[in-house]
């Protein structure tokens, strides 16, 4: 590997990837050990998960989340978003009320 290519758990090119219509503001992304892992095992990448949330597909939320997320576009409150993984592992994804991190982790991590 050259010094100029970040040792990245997933490939590189996909860090480029974004949606068309994002809703909202990211900040910085980070993931915890946990999530990351989570998502190796998987073979999955975290940038899929990160644009769902991004374009306000919430995954599995519960219809009174789903309408929180709505009002958080509007008045710039917390986003949430989870997703099942394999055989009943969550990812959590939460984007911070004032956008500047959105967080990939595993709901025992909160």
């Amino acid at each position: 590997m050259d010094n100029c290519t970040p040792n990245l758990p997933f490939h590189p090119s996909i860090i480029n990837i974004a949606p068309e219509n994002p809703l909202f503001t990211l900040g910085k992304l980070v993931a915890t050990p946990g999530a990351i892992e989570l998502l190796k095992q998987h073979g999955l990448s975290p940038f899929d998960y990160v644009t769902r949330h991004w374009q306000g597909d919430w995954g599995d939320l519960d219809p009174e989340d789903v309408e929180a997320n709505r009002a958080a576009l509007q008045h710039g409150t917390r986003l949430f978003s989870s997703y099942r993984i394999g055989d009943g592992d969550k990812l959590w994804i939460i984007t911070e009320a004032d956008r500047s991190s959105t967080t990939l982790l595993l709901p025992s991590e909160y």
